[in-house]
């Protein structure tokens, strides 16, 4: 087992002896901007009462998340649910200072916990809005796949509760990273452009060659079919 230190500048591949790293592979920098995207798309649609736009927006968004499924498992090195998966020991760790040099390279264990959060609670509204129905214009594609009173239920959660988690999980995420570019002076949004991060010798880079981009285009169009399927089921 690796020894849990505190990072000094040149453990976290900052000061000499640091090496340029590929740590986000290109279609996971893709996922992360289109989502961003796509996130931004469903409030504005939704705010301005344009449903069919929304309604393709999602699909967007139930394209994009079931790649980042996929690729959690079978994406570059730092991409895999794998490498950001801690044990409450690691975060407890990592909260008191102790952090494993590792934190500092791909997510670390809050801004995992906060990638976790996000994808479970728009996976959760993707799926409430497909059984959703406000009974002016808007009715989900699997609507009648379900009892009324999940139908129920379902819209509730996203008309309400639901939206206002989900902007309030991509705020607290924003300020997050606002923190650590400013306060502790870290680059976080550069590597997720770029893809390349310094790390310390020895740190396994992401594999991002043109065979694993095809393998995630064609992942992602496989994705994209089964959501372009679901919204074919829209009555």
């Amino acid at each position: 087992m690796s020894e849990i230190v505190q990072p000094s500048p040149r453990r976290a591949g900052i000061g000499a002896g640091a090496t340029r790293t590929r740590v986000w592979d290109l279609p996971t920098r893709l996922f992360h901007w289109a989502l961003v995207a796509a996130v931004i798309s469903q409030v504005a649609t939704a705010l301005a009462g344009r449903m069919e736009w929304h309604f393709r927006g999602g699909y967007a968004v139930l394209s994009l998340l079931l790649f980042r499924l996929i690729w959690g498992f079978i994406g570059g090195r730092w991409s895999r649910f794998a490498a950001f998966v801690y044990s409450p020991g690691t975060v407890m760790n990592y909260l008191r200072g102790r952090a494993h040099p590792d934190h500092l390279v791909g997510h670390s264990p809050l801004g995992a916990l906060s990638v976790f959060a996000l994808l479970a609670i728009l996976a959760l509204q993707v799926a409430s809005g497909l059984v959703s129905d406000d009974e002016i214009a808007a009715s989900g594609p699997l609507t009648r796949f379900v009892s009324n009173a999940t139908v129920k239920v379902a819209t509730h959660w996203h008309a309400g509760l639901g939206k206002w988690i989900v902007l309030a999980l991509a705020g607290l995420h924003v300020l997050a990273v606002l923190y650590y570019v400013l306060i502790k002076r870290h680059r976080l949004v550069r590597p997720m452009i770029s893809g390349d991060k310094l790390a310390s010798v020895g740190i396994a880079p992401s594999r991002d060659d043109a065979a694993s981009r095809l393998l995630a285009l064609a992942v992602f169009a496989l994705c994209a079919a089964f959501a372009a399927w679901i919204a074919s089921l829209r009555a």
